[in-house]
């Protein structure tokens, strides 16, 4: 993995534990009663408003909610029906803190996190939010020769390239390389070798996000 910034491993580590959570989450044991709870509480229903609307008794409902009975077939349709959702709502966990989210970082300019290498000058940007779900970088593309490079650059994920000045060639393992300009850009799979070399006078600039 040749010029791979350790920062990039490093995140990618804290991103592999973030999903392998998020799949931990995925697969608690749906409780059906307390689903059809929310979903009634989530449209200011009471138990008699909801029994009107589905054609379940309100002592059944309440029965349900409370998981002291599963509903048949017949009831879980007369609530999709009743309730106005569709039938994966009612067996879909919903995810913990949906919603809304706060979160923000503010990088101001030449203020990212500096990591050099010999052919690529990395700015981490977003530094102080952990566990995100991507990895934004500002680099300055030093290399000149493919040849700088002592092998093919790759890692996992997918990528996002955006160039920000100057012109460069990139070099991806399975295609002929191709010359970009300030504008253009790429989406490309990292575990595929990559490589970036500057072609104008000056040093090329560009955005990546990795994810």
């Amino acid at each position: 993995m040749s010029d791979e910034p350790f920062f990039l491993k490093e995140e990618k580590e804290k991103l592999g534990l973030q999903r392998a959570g998020n799949i931990e989450a995925s697969v608690e044991p749906l409780q059906l009663g307390k689903r059809v709870k929310e979903i009634r509480l989530s449209q200011h229903l009471t138990l008699e408003e909801a029994s009107k609307l589905t054609g379940l008794a309100r002592s059944t409902l309440s029965k349900i909610e409370n998981e002291q009975i599963s509903p048949t077939f017949s009831a879980v349709n007369k609530l999709v029906k009743g309730l106005g959702i569709d039938m994966p709502q009612l067996f879909t966990q919903p995810r913990k803190g949906a919603g809304a989210g706060g979160r923000r970082d503010i990088t101001r300019g030449g203020e990212g996190q500096p990591h050099p290498t010999p052919t690529y000058e990395h700015e981490l940007l977003a530094t102080q939010l952990s566990t995100k779900k991507m990895i934004p970088y500002r680099t300055t593309v030093r290399a000149r020769s493919f040849d700088e490079f002592a092998d093919w650059v790759r890692h996992d994920g997918e990528e996002f390239l955006f160039v920000l000045r100057g012109s460069l060639l990139l070099y991806t393992e399975f295609y002929e390389p191709l010359e970009l300009f300030a504008g253009d850009s790429a989406y490309y799979d990292c575990e595929m070798g990559h490589a970036l070399v500057s072609t104008g006078e000056e040093d090329a600039e560009v955005i990546w996000v990795t994810a």
